[in-house]
């Protein structure tokens, strides 16, 4: 039966491959989150107006919800944290102690921890970026209602919710651009694959152009108000503004994500400069991926400034919600490529473990390496997204004090040269460093834990390492040791994350927490890129140079130029698979409790906290 299904497998072309992948990746991920963020968002807001039906309340209505967007974003930080320390503890595990000691081949069954590997790329990789990006998704809508919440005031309800119709529209857009690669240009080789991928992504962007402008003069009024986040004045915007934010939004975020690729992907130099590095060991490559991650921040971050600067200077902080949701427009697309890594990941494991034809696994090699690039597009936008959403969380939250303190709070802005909010400035920029050592250590931990257990049962089994061993590995007790070190170890970085803010706000107040927000997503921003792009440089380094024959310049597989490419990779994977990604999360969460304990704050002595320092 074994030898039929790797036939089976075999008689595949590449492109029946990516068309299973993809038809179940749309399914499972991109569209069901979709669909059912939009259709829980909006039976949720249909329940508030009931109790709220005059148009003068609908503010409270837009503030219930902020609940909706702290609920995603609450998971979002379990699902990420834990499910990054439980996939990269296993995964670390076995590459130090099967490939660096013992030489056997990645997913080998002969290893104890490659099953635990495999469960957490479903854990970190589709759960966790799939919490992650409903997050975002949910948080940036709300905070687009909180801050439009007063176009809503002369009855249009319609107007109110544009927001909510831009991801609606999204998800068609991205249905109808599915079938692009399975019926118009579908894959017919390993080549294609990858620029497949590619052109959903850019097709999307380039159709939701169109589509957001027709939505917004459908919804929107020719022109409409808009009550300013800084300030008493009262804006007049029109459909066209609307669209060129949301416009923005898009383009920015595929702009980030092909420059994620450029600097993640071996097709292009910068990688091929950290796999050469490898040539003279390991120190090296560390060397080059590090600067790699660094460098790679400053486009992004120049792309990120031009949005938000044009955005807000055309419609003000509600201008900045709505590129947040154009960013995310495209999210079914993106997170079904983001997800296409892992399932191509998990597969290879599959075939390897299960012992079929060499052949089965390169077509999964080959499949996976242009999944390693997409996951790396798909957590560059969710970075770009996540300091969209959480600038907006932060207006969302200016408002919201101004509104409460009639105007005695931030009447005039946020002034960041008070000596309280430019000290929590500073402490909200140490934030991201702190949680991101917290979860480095937390893997590094789970990892020596599972390193020893390997070990122990190849010293106690010596004959497991045999070429057809008799007996099978113990695999139950390395999924448990990540099992449990996933639930401990998550508690602390995403305990300070949570208790920040509030014990800010309750104990220096409203200006000590609007530094604080700002810091951390200054700093958030930066790591987060350069963290994340580092990993994913480093893996396909490594690849790279798999890919090489042992007479090359690289040496190929097994060589020691591999062997310092593995201990790059294998640094790598909490840099993009941990503490990176969870960064957008520390971003979104502060922002969101201190929206949601906005009249908590203010009502702690009007603003300035128990101890009401100034």
């Amino acid at each position: 039966a074994k030898c039929n299904l790797a036939n089976d497998i075999l008689g595949f072309s590449f492109v029946e491959l990516f068309l299973i992948r993809g038809t179940f990746s749309n399914i499972t991920t991109g569209f069901a989150l979709c669909g059912m963020g939009m259709l829980m968002l909006y039976i949720t807001m249909l329940v508030f107006r009931s109790q709220y039906p005059s148009p003068k309340d609908w503010i409270l209505l837009t503030e219930s919800l902020t609940g909706y967007g702290l609920g995603g974003s609450v998971i979002a930080m379990f699902g990420r944290v834990g499910g990054g320390i439980y996939t990269k503890a296993a995964d670390v595990g076995a590459d130090l102690v099967g490939k660096v000691v013992h030489g056997i081949p990645e997913d080998d069954p002969r290893n104890p921890a490659t099953i635990a590997d495999n469960v957490g790329d479903n854990v970190g990789d589709v759960a966790g970026m799939g919490s992650d990006l409903f997050g975002s998704f949910a948080e940036s809508t709300c905070a687009a209602l909180v801050i439009g919440s007063s176009i809503g005031a002369d009855g249009d309800w319609d107007a109110m919710i544009f927001p909510v119709i831009v991801s609606a529209v999204g998800i068609f857009v991205c249905l109808i651009c599915s079938f692009i690669a399975t019926h118009i240009k579908p894959v017919k080789s390993e080549a294609d694959v990858e620029t497949a991928l590619k052109v959903q992504l850019i097709s999307t962007t380039v159709l939701m152009v169109p589509a957001v402008y027709f939505a917004a003069h459908h919804f929107l009024p020719s022109t409409f108000e808009l009550e300013s986040a800084v300030g008493s004045k009262t804006l007049s915007l029109t459909p066209m503004q609307a669209t060129i934010c949301v416009c923005m939004g898009a383009i920015g975020g595929l702009t980030i994500g092909l420059i994620t690729e450029y600097y993640t992907s071996h097709s292009y130099q910068p990688v091929r400069e950290v796999a050469h590095s490898c040539k003279t060991g390991a120190a090296t490559n560390m060397i080059y991926g590090i600067a790699l991650g660094f460098k790679s921040a400053i486009i992004p971050v120049i792309v990120l400034a031009l949005v938000i600067y044009f955005s807000f200077d055309l419609c003000d902080m509600y201008g900045v919600a709505l590129a947040a949701i154009g960013f995310l427009s495209n999210l079914a697309t993106g997170l079904t490529i983001d997800v296409y890594g892992p399932v191509c990941d998990n597969a290879g494991g599959i075939a390897e473990m299960a012992e079929l034809h060499p052949g089965v696994r390169e077509k999964t090699d080959a499949l996976d390496a242009a999944g390693n690039t997409t996951a790396a597009i798909g957590k560059g936008f969710a970075i770009g997204s996540a300091a969209l959403v959480s600038l907006a969380l932060f207006g969302a939250f200016v408002t919201r004090i101004s509104h409460a303190s009639d105007g005695k709070w931030f009447g005039n802005g946020v002034n960041m040269l008070e000596p309280l909010t430019f000290a929590f400035l500073i402490i909200g920029g140490m934030i991201p460093f702190a949680f991101a050592a917290m979860t480095m250590k937390s893997v590094g931990l789970a990892a020596m834990e599972m390193v020893m257990e390997v070990q122990r049962q190849f010293d106690e089994k010596p004959h497991l390492l045999d070429e057809n061993p008799t007996e099978r590995p113990d695999y139950d007790a390395c999924i448990a040791i990540s099992t449990k070190a996933s639930l401990k170890e998550m508690v602390p970085p995403g305990a300070m994350v949570i208790f920040t803010p509030l014990l800010t706000g309750i104990f220096f107040g409203v200006g000590a927490v609007s530094g604080l927000l700002v810091g951390s997503l200054i700093a958030s921003v930066q790591l987060a890129i350069s963290m994340s792009n580092s990993g994913g440089a480093w893996d396909n380094a490594k690849k790279y140079i798999e890919k090489q024959s042992p007479d090359s310049e690289l040496k190929g597989k097994g060589s020691d130029i591999h062997k310092a490419a593995v201990v790059g990779d294998t640094v790598g994977d909490p840099f993009k698979d941990t503490s990176g990604p969870a960064l957008n999360i520390v971003m979104k969460l502060m922002a969101v409790l201190s929206l949601v304990f906005a009249d908590t704050f203010y009502a702690t002595n009007n603003g300035h906290g128990i101890l009401n320092l100034h």
